[in-house]
């Protein structure tokens, strides 16, 4: 018996960039948000529960807006990600605000994942072609204990993800044969007025990418075995200096020691299906016409849930 394929959206952010709860903010021609469509599709694709990982602060609010529309359609469940959750001989920092990053969201959720699920961002729209490729994979891994972890994760090119408004994060990929070598987090990656691509490793160095270079979107399929694998990750993280007060412990990063270890393989699912997301403000115009485009196509319905 195959078992159910769980999605777990991460929704805790709290929107630096783009000024406010942006995992709230209508795009769909009836209020829909970019998480209705991410559950719509995961639903098209044979998911058939869902996990939303947010914080304390906005619980009532995002379950009351978010939450109460699939409660008729879908089993739902939340995890609040705690600041104060952090393995035994650690401390937040003084000053630090700010939630441990993807790693950590994922860690929230744990006592919630006795299965194979999807990681998926509350704020990017990734495209059925990328749930239904996710939802494949981990329908044929192999149960937990019997080879070496499997994950997957779709893959986007770089050039295509890009935001006109401002600098994102994009977990940079070498790959071989649709298996990810290593995956390196790079922060503050644009476009410059020559069509390069351009931003920056963890430490601060600058480089220059390629448009076609193939890049994480933070859109994963795990089976449990990542579970104990983030925990000792984020002990790592910890252990290695980033228990400061804006360091941040990513997906990417633990998947890529991992690989490096020869802990885990890591399939790279590529995706033609079309990115979009609202990192900034003036991302949300391009985000309702693209919507608007799809509705008009046929892809989605105008009322999403009628």
């Amino acid at each position: 018996m195959t078992a159910p394929l769980t999605l777990l959206v991460l929704a805790a952010g709290i929107g630096s960039r783009f000024g406010g709860l942006k995992q709230l903010e209508a795009v769909g021609p009836h209020g829909e948000t970019v998480m209705d469509y991410a559950v719509f599709d995961a639903m098209q694709a044979g998911f058939t529960r869902v996990v939303f990982v947010i914080r304390e602060d906005f619980a009532p609010l995002f379950k009351a807006r978010i939450g109460s529309r699939y409660a008729d359609r879908v089993p739902v469940a939340y995890a609040l990600q705690d600041l104060h959750d952090v393995p035994p001989g650690f401390t937040v920092p003084p000053g630090r605000t700010r939630p441990w990053g993807t790693a950590h969201a994922v860690l929230a959720a744990r006592s919630l994942l006795s299965g194979p699920f999807a990681v998926v961002n509350a704020d990017d729209f990734y495209g059925r072609d990328a749930y239904q490729k996710v939802g494949a994979h981990l329908r044929q891994a192999a149960p937990a204990g019997s080879v070496k972890a499997q994950h997957c994760m779709a893959g986007y090119r770089i050039g295509r993800t890009l935001s006109a408004h401002g600098g994102v994060n994009r977990g940079m990929c070498r790959s071989a044969a649709g298996w990810l070598l290593s995956v390196e987090e790079h922060t503050d990656i644009a476009l410059d007025t020559e069509g390069c691509c351009r931003g920056r490793r963890l430490d601060g160095t600058p480089v220059v990418i390629a448009p076609d270079a193939l890049a994480s979107m933070n859109c994963w399929g795990f089976t449990p075995a990542i579970l104990p694998q983030l925990v000792a990750g984020f002990a790592r993280f910890l252990a290695d200096g980033g228990a400061s007060a804006n360091a941040e412990c990513y997906i990417p990063s633990v998947v890529d020691q991992l690989i490096q270890a020869q802990a885990a393989d890591c399939r790279i699912l590529e995706t033609d299906g079309r990115w979009f997301g609202v990192t900034f403000p003036q991302d949300k115009a391009l985000c309702v016409e693209s919507i608007r485009q799809l509705v008009l196509a046929g892809v989605y319905p105008a009322r999403l849930w009628a």
